[in-house]
Formats: C-alpha cells, structure tokens, sequence
C-alpha cells in the first residue's frame, strides 16, 4: 500500500549521483527512445479506473435475469414504491458492510449521484443532528485527504464548498490532523474518505484511525463523514483487506449520525447498469428516504431483484470478486514490474503497490508530473491530468500521476507502462540537467 523502497539492479546509480557528462548521455538515450516512441504512433489509455471488457462479461449473467416479478415479500418489482429498495438485496450489502438491513438504503446504478444527494439536502435541509440548513452557514468548508478522489473534490467545487487538504497515509487518513481541524473550526462541516484501497494510493483506513474519526471532538455538531466504500471488496491478492466498521465506532463513540457511507455494484457487475448504496444511521436512513421521496417513488427495483438473484448472498458478491481479481491483478503486477525494472535504485519516483482498489499512485520528482503527462501525450498515451488527486488540480509539487491498469488489455498495459517509464526518465533528466 505504501511507497516502495528502492528496488533495482544492483549496478543502478541514481541519477542525481551521476556527473554532467554521464547525465548529458543518459538525456541523450532517453531523447531517443522517447523519439522513437513516438514514431510508433501508439493509442493507449491509463486515464480512468474503468472495468475492463472481461470484467463486465462475468455479470452477463444478469442479462436472463429475473426470474420472476415479485420480491421476497411478494411485491410486484415492476410497479412503483420502496424507496429503501428490496430487502433481499439490502440484506446481502448490509452484512457486507457490517450493518443491519434498515440501516441500508439501495437505489439506482450511481453512488455518486447519492452523495450530490446527501449534499443537496444537508444544503437546503440540514443534517437530521443540524441546526439549520449548511446554505445558511456563512462558510462550509470540507477536509479532503490527498491523495484523493477528483470527482469528490469536484462534487465540493460545483457547491462552492471550501476544500482543506491533509495528507492521506498508508493506515488512512491523517486523524489528528483532522481532529485539530475539526475541533476548532465550526466551518468544518464534513470530510471526504476512500477507507478501504483509497483512489489512488491504496491505502487502508485502519480500525484504529476510525476510531479517531468517529469519536473526535468536532466544532460543528453536525459533522459528517462521508464514508466512500468505493472499493471495498475489490482485493488483488488472497490477503483481503478489512474494511473498518465506522458506523459502529460512532455509534459507540456517541455520534451515531456522523458517518454516511456510500457503495455500489459498479465495479462489481455492469458500470452503467448497477446498483448504488446508502448506509448510516437508521435515523440518516429515514432522513434520507424521506427527501428522496420528494423527487421519487422507487428505484429500479426489477435491476435490484436481478442483482439479488445474480448474487445469492453475501458469499455470492465475494465469490464473483475473485473472478474480477483473476482478470485484474496480473495488469497490476505487470505495472510493478516495469516500474521496478525500469526506475528502480534511479531516485526519480516513488509508487505505490496496492493489495486491492483500482489504481497505483505514481510520484515522479518535484515539478516534473505535468511533463510526463505532456511528453506521454504526445506520444500517444493518455494519462489522467497531473495534479488531478487534489483539490482545483493543484499539485503543490507537481508530482503524482494517478494510473490506472484496469481497462486495457494486458498488453497494453505494458506497452503503456514501458512508454511511461520512457517518459518519467526523460523528463527526470531535463529536471535534473536544468537544476546543474
């Protein structure tokens, strides 16, 4: 999950130790093969942490799906009502989630949507422990932990909500930071987290850091944590990562409404086509049904019951994860092995070498990010924009490149991977010439 150390032949010599001359030459290759990397007029993309092809082929299972009408409580699906969506469904993600039924509240493909939602209303209503509406606060502001999410920050942006950044470790997200925020600032109305195999580092938010989160004083007494379980449950090794159990820390810790969490079949089965989650409290629940029911009379329910049936339990979701996982992890190992081959023992990147989630966070040199997403465009290779892991796109030192291995085929992604690395030492040794 963390950074790896130094890994590479051994007669590597950093390229900050080299002399003038030697790093005059080593420019002079990677000008080379850079050149002839884009002679090969190459068209691949590592932008956005999309299932592969594959990947969707292991839910075409859904497609003869239902069978049948009715729920288990013999409620015809096809017709409207049951905004907290079936129960069966509910049943399987609760356990998941390690909550109860009622505190679950399934509705349609996007959990991003849901989380616009939950803002909309804390905006215009209040949270149900709030004393007035957030759009009457003179200011709101939210911590954001960085390395992040962008459609998070961006979500922030269009409300006009303030970001503050904290850094985001192996173990979670920096909790006394953020209790030292929080407890003195009654702006501070809430914090974004992806506790379990973050976007983009990997990390995993330890038990013992959502304790801290949940229990911690805060100014505002209404604060909310939005609990993003984006990746919960996509491992790339038998070693499966835990996810913290937030609601219950809080609700032990005397804030039972604290936390929001947010899931979805996204990742799991069709991208497009899922199901999206809300959990908290069960007092968040009805807090949430109930403005839903202002613009709604029920979600999908027919998509839901054929999740239910595709499923089959809580076991079914985990069993149809280890496929995802035979498809996914040999393009993640494939990443770490041109990295590693490549820029291993050279000093000029650092990265991350996550055991679930979607994406490696790649940190380049100081100032050099926007170079090789610039240089790795040129030469046929999309790259998400530099600087996108934090708030407005700005990367104080310009360094993190989110990559993402997922979409493309696995020999793309080594292609892609070899013309990054090409990249990364390319711009490495016009920093480090500039700098003499």
């Amino acid at each position: 999950m963390g950074h790896v150390t130094e890994q590479s032949t051994p007669t590597a010599t950093p390229l900050a130790e080299r002399s003038q001359d030697e790093l005059a030459t080593f420019a002079q290759e990677q000008q080379e093969a850079y050149d002839a990397l884009v002679q090969r007029g190459l068209s691949l993309d590592l932008t956005r942490g999309k299932p592969a092809s594959a990947q969707l082929d292991l839910a075409d299972g859904l497609l003869g799906l239902p069978h049948g009408t009715t729920d288990a409580a013999g409620v015809d699906v096809r017709n409207y009502g049951g905004l907290e969506g079936i129960r069966e469904l509910r049943e399987i993600f609760a356990e998941l989630l390690w909550v109860s039924p009622e505190q679950v509240v399934a509705g349609g493909n996007s959990s991003l949507t849901i989380m616009r939602e939950v803002l909309v209303d804390l905006w215009l209503h209040g949270a149900v422990d709030g004393e007035r509406p957030w759009g009457q606060e003179e200011k709101v502001r939210f911590i954001c932990p960085v390395p992040g999410y962008d459609r998070h920050f961006t979500l922030l942006d269009w409300f006009g909500i303030e970001m503050v950044t904290v850094p985001m470790r192996e173990d979670g997200p920096d909790a006394e930071a953020i209790a030292e925020l929080a407890a003195k600032d009654p702006s501070i109305k809430g914090m974004w987290v992806v506790p379990t195999y973050a976007n983009p580092t990997g990390s995993v938010t330890t038990q013992e850091v959502a304790a801290r989160l949940a229990s911690m004083e805060t100014a505002a007494p209404d604060f909310k944590i939005f609990w993003d379980n984006a990746y919960a449950f996509h491992h790339l090794t038998q070693d499966e990562a835990k996810s913290a159990d937030i609601l219950s820390l809080a609700a032990a810790a005397g804030h039972p409404h604290r936390p929001v969490m947010f899931a979805s079949t996204s990742k799991i089965t069709y991208a497009g086509a899922g199901v999206a989650f809300l959990a908290g409290s069960v007092e968040t629940v009805k807090w949430y049904t109930g403005h839903l029911g202002k613009g709604s009379i029920g979600p999908d329910k027919v998509n839901q019951l054929r999740h239910a049936q595709f499923f089959g339990s809580a076991q079914g979701v985990r069993d149809h994860m280890v496929k995802h996982r035979e498809v996914i992890a040999p393009k993640f190992a494939e990443v770490e092995r041109v990295l590693t081959e490549r820029l291993g023992g050279l000093g000029v990147a650092e990265w991350t070498h996550p055991t679930g989630g979607y994406f490696v966070s790649l940190d380049v040199l100081d100032g050099t990010a926007s170079r090789v997403v610039e240089l790795a465009k040129a030469a046929g290779i999309a790259l998400t924009p530099a600087g996108s892991s934090f708030p407005h796109g700005d990367d104080p030192r310009d360094r993190n490149i989110r990559l993402a291995p997922t979409f493309p085929p696995l020999e793309q992604v080594t292609a892609a991977m070899e013309a990054v690395t090409t990249c990364v030492l390319l711009a490495s040794a016009e920093r480090l010439r500039s700098r003499a």
